[in-house]
């Protein structure tokens, strides 16, 4: 009799097993990832405006009333040079950012920017910009 070469039917079984176990364990992962993606925009622009506003305060110098720009963007957006739509994105519009009210330090322009998306889609909570530099998000 010849020898036969192949899987058998166990075999087959106990590899799509495996499979299954595999991706049940990786796609919750993978959701959890979609949100920090999508903050990530959030976190790009918040840096850009913290530029723009330490540009502005070096312009303005350590006299200066910074309370014009310690609002939302889409108020505070044309002070710092930004038009009407620069910071829209797909998650986050520019009235969804704010500079935190009394956050600028006059000396060197550091402030907290606050992030919360309105839009269809985005991530829920609210995203942070610290002065000292550090991203968070808070459901």
């Amino acid at each position: 009799m010849k020898s036969r070469k192949g899987f058998t039917l166990i075999e087959l079984m106990v590899v799509i097993l495996i499979v299954g176990i595999l991706a049940a364990v990786a796609v919750p992962i993978m959701r959890g990832r979609i949100n920090a993606a999508k903050w990530s925009e959030a976190n790009a622009t918040a840096g850009a405006i913290r530029s723009a506003a330490r540009a502005y305060a070096a312009e303005k110098g350590p006299t200066f009333d910074y309370s014009g720009i310690e609002t939302t963007l889409d108020v505070a957006g044309t002070e710092l040079g930004f038009d009407a739509t620069d910071l829209d994105g797909a998650y986050f519009n520019q009235a969804n950012y704010s500079i935190t009210s009394g956050s600028v330090n006059v000396n060197n322009g550091f402030c907290e920017i606050k992030v919360t998306s309105t839009k269809t889609g985005g991530p829920s909570g609210t995203g942070t910009l610290a002065i000292d530099g550090t991203w968070s998000v808070a459901p």
